[in-house]
């Protein structure tokens, strides 16, 4: 009986990450994750009381998916290849993760989803820094900022496909660091 439990709530989790991801959160009813998901509403309730509860749950174990998937994507080397590896990273992730990176920038407006998106994006600030630092950038700390910004430009229009040319971009941020 306990797995079809888990069974569910996964069912549950997938219709609403779809749902929310498509349709966005405030345009998605209890009642329509129900229907996708083919379980009774009271069930969502059930096993997350309402539906911003199901929200969070979705934003934080999506977040503990990608740092499951990516373990290790810290690992510092050299300067080059991390900031290498950081400007590629967002095309990977995007395409790790589809749903819950389009929903993220769906959100990016909510306060969860941005606390979320800080944590998760706090330790990177300190070591593309240390990267620029060893490259004797003039400025590290506005580099780091620049950087950081065109990242995070690159997963939001990854996730929403409103740009075809993030391999040209990618390539073009190397090749003004001086990384190709």
């Amino acid at each position: 009986m306990k797995k079809q439990g888990a069974n569910r709530r996964e069912k549950i989790m997938e219709a609403a990450l779809l749902l929310f991801s498509v349709k966005g959160y405030a345009d998605t009813s209890t009642k329509l994750i129900a229907k996708e998901a083919n379980v009774s509403e009271a069930l969502i309730f059930k096993h997350f009381e309402n539906k911003d509860k199901l929200l969070f749950h979705l934003i934080k174990s999506g977040y503990r998916r990608v740092l499951v998937q990516n373990k290790g994507m810290l690992t510092y080397h050299d300067p080059k290849s991390f900031l290498r590896y950081m400007i590629d990273l967002p095309k990977k992730l995007v395409s790790e993760e589809p749903l819950f990176w389009k929903l993220q920038e769906r959100l990016s407006h909510h306060e969860f989803s941005k606390q979320q998106h800080i944590l998760f994006m706090k330790p990177v600030d300190t070591v593309v820094n240390k990267a620029f630092t060893e490259l004797g950038m003039e400025n590290p700390e506005l580099e780091t900022q620049f950087l950081l910004l065109l990242i995070d430009t690159l997963w939001k229009k990854e996730a929403t496909g409103d740009m075809g040319n993030i391999d040209e971009i990618a390539r073009l941020i190397k090749t003004k660091y001086g990384l190709e």
